[in-house]
């Protein structure tokens, strides 16, 4: 099993994100990109739009299905990650960096605390 990034926090969806300055980034991990197989898509909300802690923001699809993105804090959009309708590959081969998916400016900063820590991830895709 891979280990997980100590300084991002995750979902049990397998969303992770990282905080930086006044703003959340947020993408899956690289167990829910092994599940998935090559990404041949993603889509992804609009800048200026609101998501809602544990409601769907996207899809993403890949040669095996096409899954749901759960947003892992409540927030306002402010980037999108444009080069992933270009080249959603990089989902595959940088999760945790290139393959990034939307910054969030938080409206809930307390929704943090409720994430799951590196090694509380590693325990939940454990038992899976």
């Amino acid at each position: 099993m891979s280990s997980f990034p100590a300084d991002l926090r995750y979902t049990n969806d397998h969303e992770w994100l990282r905080a930086q300055g006044t703003s959340w980034r947020v993408g899956i991990t690289q167990f829910a990109v092994d599940a998935l197989g090559d990404i041949t898509l993603v889509d992804l909300p609009k800048e200026g739009d609101l998501v809602t802690k544990g409601q769907r923001f996207g899809t993403i699809e890949s040669v095996k299905s096409v899954s749901d993105l759960y947003a892992p804090v409540s927030g306002r959009v402010i980037a999108i990650n444009t080069t992933l309708k270009d080249s959603p590959e990089s989902v595959n081969t940088e999760p945790y960096g290139k393959g990034w998916m939307i910054d969030l400016e938080p409206t809930e900063k307390s929704e943090l605390d409720e994430l799951l820590s590196s090694e509380a991830y590693t325990t939940h895709v454990s038992a899976q």
